[in-house]
């Protein structure tokens, strides 16, 4: 005979497999995603396999050269070539711009609940992604390599709660609205963490072990360690602050707290803040 004890710890596990069954509903990874996300496993992609990449898809290429030609980047000369694009922007801000694109693309083929904005979804991704990356190359970590698709896939677990189990995330919505942090309310329905679900879900895409342990931890109370998870943290907490957030909200006081307990220089975060936003302003127009 099950006890009670026994069915109810098995819930949360009945629920986490339901989304992350939904996995194999998206579109199948696109061959410029698939080989961009296998190069983190390795060394960075080089210059001509990224351009051979780029090349032969169509809509990806003709972003790319929309992005380098963008106002937010200010060139004086027209860059008509993907190969001078990537001379332009450098190898490895090119392979998360369209990391960033195809991700995008991917999730706007779900049909999710309403009240639910992808675009906000895809804009809050992109914009952690993109400032974790800045973030690390003045902050010590553990395989900083693989801060930009942290941040880009770090709710992918929000996502698949409210697309798998809209009466869950419906339930959720309602305690945060009250005032309850939305980690707590997640536990409390759910049984886990938005985080460790996203988390879950990399382990199934098989996506390095370091980029699984930092998304499980970027909602976990920052250690004294400057971890590539803390790092995370910090980055989604600015994003929030300054109304790039997942949940419609009105922009705050941007919160450089978390960053500058990461040892950052105050002059050094105002820069970064200023790059942030020119690369930010670039990759929004793909994201709508």
């Amino acid at each position: 005979m099950v006890s009670t004890t026994q069915v109810t710890m098995s819930a949360p596990t009945k629920l986490k497999e339901k989304a992350l069954q939904t996995l194999g509903e998206l579109p199948p990874f696109s061959p410029i995603l698939s080989k961009l996300l296998a190069t983190l496993a390795k060394d960075d992609a080089s210059f001509g396999s990224l351009g051979d990449l780029i090349e032969k898809d169509a809509v990806v290429a003709g972003n790319v050269l929309h992005l380098v030609n963008s106002a937010a980047y200010s060139r004086r000369a027209k860059i008509n070539s993907v190969r001078h694009a990537i001379s332009v922007l450098g190898v490895n801000k090119l392979r998360n711009a369209v990391l960033g694109m195809s991700v995008a693309r991917m999730w706007k083929s779900v049909t999710m609940p309403s009240g639910w904005s992808t675009a906000r979804f895809n804009q809050h991704s992109a914009a952690t992604a993109i400032l974790s990356d800045l973030l690390v190359q003045h902050a010590t970590v553990d395989y900083s390599e693989g801060a930009f698709v942290s941040g880009l896939l770090h709710d992918i677990g929000l996502l698949l709660i409210a697309w798998a189990l809209p009466h869950h995330y419906a339930e959720i919505q309602t305690q945060a609205a009250t005032g309850i942090y939305r980690d707590i309310a997640e536990r409390e329905v759910l049984g886990f963490s938005h985080a460790e679900l996203s988390a879950s879900a990399l382990a199934v895409w098989k996506l390095p072990e370091p980029i699984q342990t930092a998304v499980r931890a970027h909602q976990e109370e920052p250690t004294s360690v400057i971890t590539l998870g803390r790092v995370l943290g910090a980055a989604d907490r600015y994003v929030d602050s300054i109304g790039l957030s997942i949940q419609a909200q009105p922009a705050k006081e941007s919160d450089t707290g978390p960053i500058q307990a990461l040892g950052l220089h105050p002059s050094l975060i105002a820069a970064l803040a200023a790059d942030f936003q020119v690369e930010c302003k670039a990759m929004m127009q793909f994201l709508q």
